[in-house]
């Protein structure tokens, strides 16, 4: 089982960014998937989750709200996040991760597979 996260970069405030998280060896339709962040001296954070495809639900911790959408592509078995209205306090790595789940995600559930990360970078 593998997730690869990808789609990071600098960008400047107000600025977009999409991140892509491919699953393989996982059908990620059968399970929550979350967006984690870590900002240098700061705790992981929980930014959003989707829900398996049966229970399709979403969840955005309020920071991200109105700027952030989570979605998924079955047929590419990705995990998206878009990220519109980018600002400074944005940049940290973010994760991807994945747990098998089949009802309404959260980001406090015990994540069992990780991805490597991908650094944003918010310049002001």
């Amino acid at each position: 089982v593998q997730l690869q996260a990808s789609g990071g970069g600098l960008v400047r405030t107000g600025g977009s960014l999409r991140l892509s998280c491919v699953g393989s060896g996982i059908e990620l339709n059968y399970y929550a998937t979350a967006w984690f962040r870590q900002a240098p001296g700061k705790e992981r954070e929980g930014v959003s989750c989707i829900s398996s495809t049966n229970v399709d639900t979403t969840f955005y911790v309020d920071s991200v709200k109105g700027r952030f959408t989570i979605s998924r592509d079955n047929a590419k078995n990705t995990v998206y996040l878009q990220m519109n209205s980018l600002k400074p306090e944005d940049t940290a790595v973010y994760y991807c991760a994945a747990v098998p789940y089949l009802m309404s995600c959260g980001v406090n559930l015990d994540y069992r597979w990780w991805g490597q990360g991908t650094q944003v970078t918010v310049s002001s």
